[in-house]
């Protein structure tokens, strides 16, 4: 199970990098976010009363929602959004496979565990496997834009890192993962409905084939089906190790990049490939303690 949901989400967010491509330009970023997020929590709502699975949550939770909603469905998404307007989408890429070395030391730092050598090591090898996909963009960033994209590139990356602990008190007192995402996405849409008063924006997006073809993809599978599969993964494995899904999803964009858009394999992007694929197998395959102690009927130490 645990496989089939990282691949579900790999998939997902791997293709979403081509749909926001579809939005940039067309709409303010912030109206294109919120009209993405105001879909998928409409679809989660209507599947929730249709399948009479909607619960009542206790008070207490709703600051918990409200940090869901700003970390994983709004605030996370207006830096990364805004950092390709200043550097190319694989640096951003790039420094949002960080994600898995964050989620490992947020872990440690507020929750006491630590990140065994081997994640951090994986997590590492992955993301220098990123940083050889995306060389030749990263070569081209100009100087004056690159320190303001990096920065507004880690601030949505560590947003979103901090979104994976948040989603832990989200779900506790025995709420389900999808009345949190729910009341999350509907806490997101309010803060960005604020935002865009406040900048007075319009909120009228641009109505095209593409625009409306890439919301959709953004609504349905890369929010809805993508943030159940993930939330799902970090309750299943941790936040660490599911955080290496961000590592993932760029050979996939890629992937849909050379299909439809022309991009063309060197050897050094090859070399990241491979690079990304040998830090998978760092991370998720059990060491040898492990797979000995076991059969031992010793219990190891956590690794």
């Amino acid at each position: 199970m645990q496989a089939v949901l990282f691949t579900v989400v790999a998939l997902a967010w791997g293709f979403t990098w081509y749909a926001i491509h579809l939005q940039l330009g067309t709409t303010p970023d912030i109206v294109s976010i919120f009209w993405r997020f105001v879909t998928a929590a409409g679809l989660l709502w209507l599947g929730l009363a249709v399948t009479k699975r909607i619960k009542p949550t206790p008070l207490c939770l709703q600051p918990w929602f409200a940090a869901l909603g700003l970390t994983l469905f709004s605030g996370n998404f207006l830096c990364l959004y805004a950092a390709e307007h200043n550097v190319p989408s694989g640096l951003v890429a790039v420094v949002f496979s960080m994600a898995s070395v964050f989620n490992a030391f947020n872990q440690w730092w507020f929750r006491g565990i630590r990140p065994s050598l081997r994640v951090l090591l994986g997590a590492a090898t992955g993301c220098l496997g990123v940083v050889c996909l995306f060389g030749s963009q990263i070569s081209a960033v100009p100087q004056g834009h690159f320190v303001q994209g990096v920065l507004l590139a880690l601030a949505g990356t560590y947003l979103f890192s901090i979104g994976n602990l948040v989603a832990g008190k989200a779900t506790s007192h025995g709420v389900t993962l999808p009345n949190a995402i729910a009341r999350g996405m509907g806490w997101g849409t309010g803060l960005l409905a604020v935002v865009i008063l406040v900048q007075g924006h319009g909120f009228l997006p641009h109505i095209s084939r593409p625009y409306l073809g890439g919301l959709a993809y953004l609504a349905i599978i890369g929010s809805v089906v993508g943030f159940m599969a993930y939330l799902s993964l970090v309750a299943r494995v941790g936040a660490a190790k599911a955080a290496y899904v961000t590592v993932v999803s760029p050979v996939v964009a890629l992937t849909v990049s050379s299909l439809l858009e022309g991009y063309v394999w060197t050897l050094v992007s090859l070399t990241g490939i491979i690079l990304v694929l040998a830090g998978n197998v760092v991370i998720f395959t059990p060491s040898w303690k492990s797979r000995l102690l076991p059969s031992l009927n010793i219990v190891a130490s956590p690794d």
